[in-house]
C-alpha cells in the first residue's frame, strides 16, 4: 500500500477524534509536515485525544501544552523543527563522542569488570533535556499547559508511551479527565503529570540514548514491545483515528532490490531492528483493526459484545526517509559523521539508523515538505476524514 492510496476504513463518523504519531527520532518532521497541511486546510480542528511516541511524544506534548489554536500550535512546533540542529539533540564533540566510544571498549575487552562511570549510551542527551524544557514551558517538574487546556475542554487526555527497563512493561503515561486506567499483557497505565522525563523517556532511543529515571523505575524509548501503537487512542475514547507513521512502504520490487553488497554492516543490522521494534508494527496494528472493523459491520450492534467499528486514516512517507537521509550525510558535524561511518551508513543504499538520528535542519525542512506534499496528495480524503472535527464556530466565521 502506497503512501497515496486510500485506507480501508470503517465509514466516517462524528465521535472523538484521535491522533496517533509514532516513533522515528528525527523523522518525526514529516509528521510536522502533515499537520502543517491540515493545520492550514482545517483552522478550527480539535483534536482532544492525543497519543505519541517516541519524537511523536514530543509533537503531541507540545500540541497538548500549547495555549492557542491548533495551527498557531503546529506553527509553533514547526518553527522549533526548523531551528533543531543535532547539537540540540546530543553533544556531538570529538572529544565527547570519543570518551564515549573508549569508555564502551573499555567495558567490552574487560568483561564488564572495568565499568567506567555514568556509562549510561553512545550519546548524551543533556542538551535535549534543555530544549524540551524551554519548548514545551516545563514548571516545577510540570508542563501546566496540558493542565491550562484540559481545564478549559479543548483537550481530554494526552498519553505518551515508554518502556520500563526494570520491569519489562510498556507503560502509558497518561494527563486527561475521567480517565480510566487499563492494563492489558505487559502495558499498564500510569495517570500523572506529564513532564519533561517522561518525554525524554519516551524518546530514549535503545542504546544511542541514555535510560530515564521517572520514580523508582528506568524508561527507554517506548515503541520498544508496543505491539499495539493505536491502543492508547483507543482505550482514551476515540472513534476516530488520525495516524501519521515516519515508515516508508517499500513496493515488492524495491523490498527485493538488495541494499546492501557483501556482508551486512552494522547500520544496516541496526536499521532493521529499528524499523522492525519502532516502525512495523504500527502497520500491522492497522491491518488487525481494518479486519476488525470489517467484522463488526457484518454484526448488528447487540452482538458486538462492547466493540466498535473505528474510523481510521493514515498517512505513510511517499519516500524512502532513509535514502534521503544518505543525500544529506556530507552536512552532518564531523565527529558525529565519522562516528557513523564508522557504523557502515554509506554501505547500504538506505541507511535507516542515520535517518533517526540526523537531526540536521536541512534533512528536518525536506521532511516536512515531503509530509505537506502527501497531505496534499490525498486531500480530498482528508477532508472527508477531518470534517467532522471542525469548530463550528470558527467554520462560521470563516464563511
Amino acid at each position: 500500500m502506497s503512501a497515496i492510496e486510500p485506507q480501508r476504513r470503517a465509514p466516517p463518523s462524528t465521535g472523538e477524534l484521535g491522533l496517533v504519531l509514532t516513533g522515528g527520532g528525527a523523522r518525526g518532521a514529516y509528521q510536522v509536515g502533515v499537520l502543517r497541511w491540515i493545520a492550514r486546510r482545517f483552522p478550527g480542528l480539535r483534536i482532544p485525544i492525543l497519543t505519541g511516541v517516541s519524537a511523536g511524544a514530543v509533537n503531541v506534548v507540545k500540541i497538548a501544552a500549547h495555549h492557542g489554536t491548533f495551527p498557531q500550535a503546529v506553527d509553533e512546533l514547526s518553527a522549533l523543527w526548523q531551528e533543531l540542529t543535532p547539537d540540540d539533540i546530543f553533544r556531538v564533540g570529538a572529544g565527547t563522542l570519543g570518551f564515549s566510544a573508549v569508555r564502551w571498549g573499555l567495558r567490552l575487552i574487560s568483561g564488564g569488570i572495568v565499568r567506567p562511570p555514568e556509562l549510561r549510551a553512545v550519546l548524551d542527551t543533556g542538551p535535549l533535556r534543555s530544549f524540551l524544557q524551554e519548548a514545551l514551558v516545563e514548571v516545577d517538574g510540570t508542563i501546566p499547559g496540558i493542565e491550562y487546556n484540559l481545564e478549559r475542554g479543548v483537550l481530554r487526555a494526552c498519553a505518551i508511551i515508554a518502556t520500563s527497563y526494570t520491569t519489562g512493561q510498556t507503560v502509558a503515561f497518561v494527563e486527561g479527565r475521567n480517565v480510566t486506567p487499563w492494563k492489558r499483557p505487559q502495558r499498564r497505565t500510569a495517570l500523572t503529570n506529564l513532564s519533561v522525563d517522561h518525554v525524554m523517556a519516551s524518546s530514549a532511543l535503545p542504546i544511542f540514548f541514555p535510560a530515564i529515571r521517572v520514580g523508582d523505575q528506568w524508561y527507554g524509548d517506548g515503541g520498544i514491545r508496543l505491539v499495539a501503537p493505536l491502543s492508547p487512542a483507543l482505550h482514551l475514547g476515540a472513534d476516530r483515528v488520525l495516524a501519521i507513521s515516519t515508515r516508508y512502504h517499500r513496493s515488492q520490487a524495491e523490498s527485493d532490490t538488495p541494499m546492501i553488497a557483501g556482508y551486512p554492516p552494522p547500520a544496516q543490522v541496526l536499521g532493521l531492528l529499528m524499523n522492525a521494534v519502532f516502525l512495523d508494527l504500527v502497520d500491522q496494528d492497522v491491518l488487525r483493526l481494518e479486519r476488525l472493523n470489517e467484522l463488526l459491520e457484518t454484526l448488528p450492534p447487540e452482538e458486538r459484545g462492547g466493540l466498535r467499528p473505528i474510523a481510521l486514516f493514515v498517512v505513510r512517507p511517499s519516500r524512502d526517509l532513509g535514502r534521503l537521509a544518505a543525500e544529506f550525510e556530507p552536512q552532518l558535524p564531523h565527529a558525529f559523521r565519522f562516528m557513523t561511518r564508522g557504523l557502515g551508513t554509506q554501505e547500504t543504499r538506505s541507511p535507516d539508523i542515520l535517518s533517526m538520528l540526523m537531526f540536521q535542519h536541512d534533512y528536518l525542512s525536506r521532511l516536512m515538505e515531503i509530509g505537506e506534499a502527501d497531505a496534499e496528495k490525498r486531500a480530498d480524503q482528508l477532508v472527508e476524514f477531518l470534517t467532522p472535527s471542525v469548530d463550528a464556530t470558527t467554520q462560521e466565521k470563516e464563511a
